[in-house]
C-alpha cells in the first residue's frame, strides 16, 4: 500500500519442517516448498532460543496453561526477541501472547 512501510514476510525453519513431512504426493510437495521457500526462512533453534522458549513454556504451565507444541513456544520466542510479528491461527499463541512482549496478527 502507498504510504506504509513495506514488511518482509518470512518463515521459520521448524515451521517448514512442520509442513513438509506431511507431504506423500511428490508434486504437491514441490510446490509447496516452492511457496514456502520464496519467503526468507528464520532460524528459531540455538541455545539461546531454546533456554528462553524454555523458560516460557514453565511459565505458561505454572499458570495452568499447556501448549501443545514446542515449536510453537520456539517460534513466539524468537518473534518476541527479535520484535516479529507472528502470523498465526493457533490458541497456543493466544496462550503465549497472555505472557507479554508477543505480537501477532491478527490482533
Amino acid at each position: 500500500m502507498l504510504g506504509q512501510a513495506e514488511e518482509e514476510v518470512g518463515v521459520a525453519d521448524l515451521v517448514v519442517f512442520e509442513v513438509m513431512r506431511g507431504f506423500t504426493a511428490p508434486r504437491a510437495q514441490q510446490q509447496a516448498q516452492a511457496m514456502l521457500l520464496s519467503a526468507s526462512v528464520v532460524d528459531i533453534g540455538g541455545l539461546d532460543n531454546a533456554l528462553q522458549a524454555a523458560a516460557l513454556y514453565r511459565r505458561l504451565r505454572e499458570l495452568g496453561r499447556t501448549v501443545r507444541s514446542p515449536i510453537d513456544v520456539l517460534q513466539a520466542s524468537c518473534c518476541m526477541t527479535h520484535g516479529h510479528t507472528l502470523l498465526h491461527r493457533d490458541a497456543d499463541f493466544d496462550a503465549l501472547k497472555t505472557l507479554g512482549g508477543l505480537t501477532t496478527w491478527p490482533h
